[in-house]
């Protein structure tokens, strides 16, 4: 019996040793400058945003979600969805996905393009409609960043002066800020996402850090305006938190437009109309015996006949 208490000791001894040893990290003594830096292997913040659009969007719509896409490591893809099924589908299409985070592209007319940022499954969410949208692959914006890298989110000062703009803020750094130690991240921050405010809209513009010490930058792309609708209590859908006063849907804009025209044209009728009542029907008076000494020739007579 012995014997065999001294051999459970020093079998348990081993373990707890091997155990200390693999959770020790040991720094050697001389670390070469290329040698890869050791990560830390834990990964705690596990979001995960899923990315994906309904059927009818334009192509400039498909550009900026795949930008967004290759910005966003933690990212993930999913099939268009058909307009014909409810919004309330897509929290069940990301608890397949193992998502807690959504971007929902939604079209409508092949010229409206609305925006769904979600957090699944509990809430809350906001509806915007995008506006100006000018995707990475045009010529004008230089900027270039390693894909994977971690961005900075850089919001504006007004995002802390109203309860509604907190909310999206929060909605926003879960949303786009790539975790820390994601598997499919660069550890290097060499980018910045930037949200301002101005005139009741949300100005979305990303930049490559050039220099650190003066601060200069140069817009990579994508930059879009994102002009919000509503906000949600739940998951697409549920009670209004917010419904924005200032905002004007594009069919009532394209209505006001086209009354526009419309009064053009019916100016013009009335000031036509106008200037038919206001000519007279004798210009001057004259005189019916000037007609007296006038000779009635033969050619006259046959075309009076």
């Amino acid at each position: 019996m012995g014997k065999r208490k001294l051999k459970t000791q020093q079998t348990e001894a081993t373990n707890s040793k091997s155990k200390k040893s693999k959770k020790e990290v040991v720094l050697e003594p001389i670390v070469q400058s290329d040698a890869p830096v050791e990560r830390q292997t834990k990964w705690t913040n596990k979001q995960r945003t899923l990315i994906f659009s309904s059927r009818g969007i334009s192509y400039r719509t498909r550009h900026l979600m795949l930008d967004l896409r290759t910005l966003m490591p933690h990212s993930k893809a999913e099939p268009k969805m058909d307009r014909k099924d409810k919004l309330f589908i897509i929290n069940e299409v990301c608890e397949m996905k193992n998502c807690n985070k959504c971007i929902y592209f939604e079209g409508k007319k092949k010229q409206d393009v609305y925006l769904w940022v979600s957090n699944v499954p509990k809430g809350p969410s906001a509806k915007f409609l995008v506006e100006n949208i000018h995707t990475m692959s045009e010529l004008k914006l230089t900027g270039n960043c390693l894909k994977g890298s971690r961005p900075l989110l850089s919001f504006d000062k007004n995002f802390d002066s109203e309860p509604h703009w907190q909310l999206l803020k929060e909605l926003f750094i879960q949303t786009f800020g790539t975790p820390n130690h994601h598997p499919k991240s660069q550890p290097f921050t060499d980018h910045i996402f930037t949200f301002s405010i101005e005139d009741n809209r949300v100005w979305f513009r990303n930049y490559q850090i050039l220099e650190e010490e003066d601060g200069s930058l140069a817009e990579i792309g994508p930059r879009f305006v994102l002009n919000p609708i509503r906000i949600f209590a739940g998951s697409f859908g549920g009670a209004t938190l917010y419904q924005n006063p200032h905002y004007i849907s594009p069919n009532d804009y394209r209505r006001a437009l086209k009354r526009q025209k419309a009064d053009k044209y019916t100016l013009k009728v009335e000031a036509k109309e106008a200037a038919k009542m206001r000519k007279p029907e004798v210009s001057y008076a004259l005189d019916p015996t000037d007609l007296v000494f006038n000779t009635v020739t033969q050619e006259d007579f046959q075309k009076n006949k």
